[in-house]
């Protein structure tokens, strides 16, 4: 996979779907998110994501009281690593103007705004609705 190879040695933001992917083993995108989680793992480049990635992961394991699953997310969030930022002013500031500039969703903007805020290159995302942001580059799974 030539498009992990653009990392190495780089920061890279991480959106809530391609972790959600990788602990889940989803059938379409497992593949990649493995290779991607794995090379993280090596330490080939850091990945930073955000506490609303906690807040978005942990919804579904807790509305079907599946504490096994809302274990993984905790430890990979929390113990792995993947650098979870929380949401500090200078994140919240430099969100609203990402919201106020591109007219993204708050939760996107945050996200963006927290790997902006950590030197982040790259966010890696499957949200094809993002806009281009001059400032990092948007790498969607589904564009791969």
């Amino acid at each position: 996979m030539e498009w992990i190879n653009q990392f190495q040695g780089k920061t890279v933001g991480l959106d809530t779907a391609p972790l959600i992917y990788f602990i889940e083993e989803n059938s379409v995108y497992i593949n990649s998110v493995r290779l991607f989680f794995e090379a993280m793992d090596r330490g080939d480049f850091t990945v930073v994501t955000s506490t609303v990635t906690l807040l978005e992961v942990l919804i579904h394991p807790l509305r079907s009281n599946n504490k096994k699953l809302a274990t993984e997310y905790r430890d990979i969030l929390l113990n792995s690593r993947l650098v979870t930022l929380e949401i500090s002013n200078a994140i919240a500031e430099r969100a609203a103007r990402l919201r106020a500039i591109h007219n993204i969703r708050t939760p996107d903007a945050i996200q963006i705004g927290a790997a902006l805020n950590a030197g982040a290159s790259y966010f890696f995302t499957n949200d094809v609705r993002l806009p281009e942001i001059p400032s990092i580059q948007i790498i969607s799974l589904d564009a791969l």
